[in-house]
């Protein structure tokens, strides 16, 4: 029998490869929700305000899903308007699904400020020693990925069927767009460094350049949320998930630079971020669209620089453990390079880069 799976944040980097993911399988239908779908063979497109809790009633009516994913999340300018914005988000959707009495399971991604705080506060104060694993406890500040969790318990106690969290650490995908895409960002900044023939500037912390990291690619965060969702196990488990392997930015740069035939800089100090790197870019950039017939000239559509300065500038080594879902059976691995080169050349081949 197909599974109905409902993919809320259908349009980000995590809803568009676990589209892809599932329609794969050949054994779900995939209803893909945000409020610009897009269009992908053999998703139903469903747009809607997730804010507006009747349009929310509305437009899934008609829907019966077996597997909701929650992939979406909109930034504000405080943390608690996150709370307040991003939790009734995920309230409204598990609410207009209750009188469906069809779920089985709910999923819900949120990532590794669960550990490392809110972007207010966010790698300060008390922080739990790496590498970070599920058990430990949240931290004693506010924060909308316990809010969003909170709505999930909350609506599986009351309807009866399981869920899973999932918290990758900084995620690799393509996607056009999105709020947190660092690989894009890295892609558009490493061709505006060739064509200008400018050295790659590292933008963040010693801490980061030269301790262990981690990372997660979007399509290996696909397999891990298909995983649980169909793993008795998993069921009602929150679970890291990262590529599996570990390496040093003062490495990974270099890889960077070296697959655009630029020249990565060493870093001497602090880094510079890339919101100040890029400060004044947009116009050249538009020019670089022209001149290779790309297909956005649109700067600030690709780049998301001050996310990626925010992952970069901490100031604490960041790794994460894995052991939990290993234990379960989850074995898949991915390079973090690759990923990187994977998406560096979708990307070229869809001239979003030269």
């Amino acid at each position: 029998m197909k599974n109905t799976a409902l993919i809320v944040g259908v349009s980000g980097i995590v809803g568009r490869n676990l589209s892809d993911r599932l329609l794969a399988e050949g054994n779900w239908s995939v209803y893909g929700v945000a409020r610009r779908p897009g269009e992908c063979r053999g998703m139903v497109p469903v747009a809607v305000d997730l804010q507006d809790e009747g349009a929310v009633v509305a437009a899934l009516k008609s829907i019966q899903p077996t597997h909701v994913f929650l992939t979406t999340w909109l930034r504000q300018a405080t943390e608690a308007e996150n709370i307040r914005v991003n939790s009734a988000m995920v309230r409204n959707v598990l609410n207009a699904l209750s009188t469906a009495g069809t779920v089985q399971h709910v999923a819900l991604v949120t990532g590794l400020k669960h550990y490392l705080g809110p972007f207010e506060a966010y790698g300060k104060g008390s922080l739990p020693a790496t590498p970070f694993r599920e058990e430990q406890p949240r931290l004693e500040i506010e924060n909308f990925y316990y809010a969003q969790e909170d709505e999930v318990f909350a609506a599986a106690a009351r309807d009866g069927y399981g869920w899973s969290i999932h918290r990758p650490h900084t995620i690799i995908g393509y996607a056009i767009g999105n709020a947190m895409n660092m690989g894009t960002t890295l892609a558009v900044y490493a061709s505006i460094c060739k064509e200008l023939g400018r050295p790659m500037v590292f933008p963040g912390s010693p801490v980061q350049w030269n301790g262990l990291t981690d990372m997660t690619d979007a399509r290996l965060l696909a397999k891990h949320l298909l995983w649980a969702a169909v793993t008795p196990e998993a069921r009602n488990q929150s679970f890291n998930v990262v590529n599996g392997d570990v390496f040093r930015w003062k490495w990974m740069w270099k890889q960077i630079a070296n697959w655009f035939g630029a020249a990565a800089a060493e870093l001497d100090g602090e880094g510079v971020p890339l919101e100040e790197q890029l400060a004044d870019a947009a116009p050249g950039w538009k020019q670089i669209a022209a001149k290779y017939n790309l297909v956005e000239e649109n700067l600030n559509v690709l780049a998301s620089a001050w996310h990626t300065d925010a992952d970069l500038g901490r100031p604490v080594e960041v790794v994460t453990d894995m052991s939990k879902s290993r234990k379960l059976g989850f074995t898949a691995y991915q390079a973090t390079d690759e990923s990187f080169f994977d998406l560096f050349q979708r990307l070229r081949d869809d001239r979003i880069i030269p």
